[in-house]
């Protein structure tokens, strides 16, 4: 499988972890969820995140995650290998590496205070990892860090090996315009940019210059009709097919709540097999699950109306 480059466009959507009922991982699921995140035109899966529950599993669990999926996937697969220090980063690092990733993700540790700290941070994990590439998650609802685009251009100049941004900022378009003003005098590279946020903001981070998108939604074939459109200059009609889900892509950026109705429609969709969280976390209540059946009726009728 090629390495993640610079170029990457499209949707590497953030996947999911299967989960029995009773906690152990559920490999059937994890094979029908490759193939259907493939089957909806993905061009990437980027697992272990923290929406994958990777913070819940053992070591010897990520490992085994990354093998199953990166040995079914035919699309290229990112490993989230975020860790509280660089050695246990490096050794996932290798391990994905040789088993066939396409290239890891790194998030800051929440002590990062400093633009000096971040780019130390950054500098490191470059070193670290070799001629591995990465990419910079820059999520500061979830790390408490706040990246400024200086300190991302300096990291992209300084860093051969950051391919990618992560853009998770809230909403932050003024940081992809900038970070585009950056790489057009020539100042940086320009690197992938893919968004997050659970696509909440795609069709206007696509008009500020991103990529594409690298987050979850349980209707992943949003995300990737809304960036074709997009790329084919039909912003009209990409904004139409964002309208449609909106209501329900919003109803799963709650805090806490939101991975569970996103697993709740995957199971409804039968791509996994049980909505179950790895504990501790949260599940929908009868109310919950009456709001997002709502959500569902809605957004199919929409669909209809749109044609889509």
């Amino acid at each position: 499988m090629p390495l993640l480059t610079e170029d990457a466009k499209g949707v590497y959507v953030i996947a999911v972890t299967p989960f029995l009922d009773n906690g152990e991982i559920d490999w059937t699921s994890v094979d029908r969820m490759v193939d259907f995140y493939e089957e909806k035109g993905v061009i990437g899966l980027t697992i272990l995140g923290q929406l994958g529950e990777a913070p819940k599993m053992t070591a010897d669990e990520s490992k085994a995650i990354a093998k199953r999926v990166i040995a079914r996937a035919k699309v290229p697969v990112v490993v989230g290998v975020t860790a509280p220090g660089l050695a246990a980063m490096r050794e996932l690092s290798d391990f994905v590496m040789e088993i066939g990733s396409a290239g890891v993700m790194v998030a800051p540790p929440w002590t990062t205070k400093t633009d000096d700290q971040a780019y130390a941070f950054y500098a490191s994990v470059g070193e670290a990892l070799g001629q591995t590439p990465f990419v910079l998650q820059d999520y500061p609802l979830t790390t408490n860090v706040t990246i400024a685009p200086k300190v991302i251009d300096r990291i992209v100049r300084d860093v051969p090996n950051c391919v990618m941004l992560k853009h998770e900022d809230w909403p932050g378009l003024g940081k992809i315009s900038a970070l585009r003003a950056s790489s057009e005098k020539g100042e940086t590279r320009r690197i992938s940019i893919l968004c997050g946020n659970g696509g909440l903001f795609l069709p206007e981070e696509m008009g500020r210059g991103a990529d594409g998108a690298m987050t979850g939604f349980c209707y992943p074939e949003m995300m990737v009709g809304v960036v074709d459109k997009y790329g084919k200059g039909d912003v009209e009609r990409a904004h139409d097919i964002f309208d449609a889900y909106l209501p329900l892509a919003r109803y799963e950026q709650q805090q806490g709540l939101g991975l569970a109705a996103r697993k709740y429609v995957l199971a409804k969709r039968g791509v996994i097999s049980s909505a179950a969280l790895r504990k501790p976390g949260a599940s929908l209540s009868k109310i919950d699950i009456n709001d997002v059946e709502r959500l569902l009726a809605r957004q199919k009728k929409r669909l209809a109306e749109i044609g889509a």
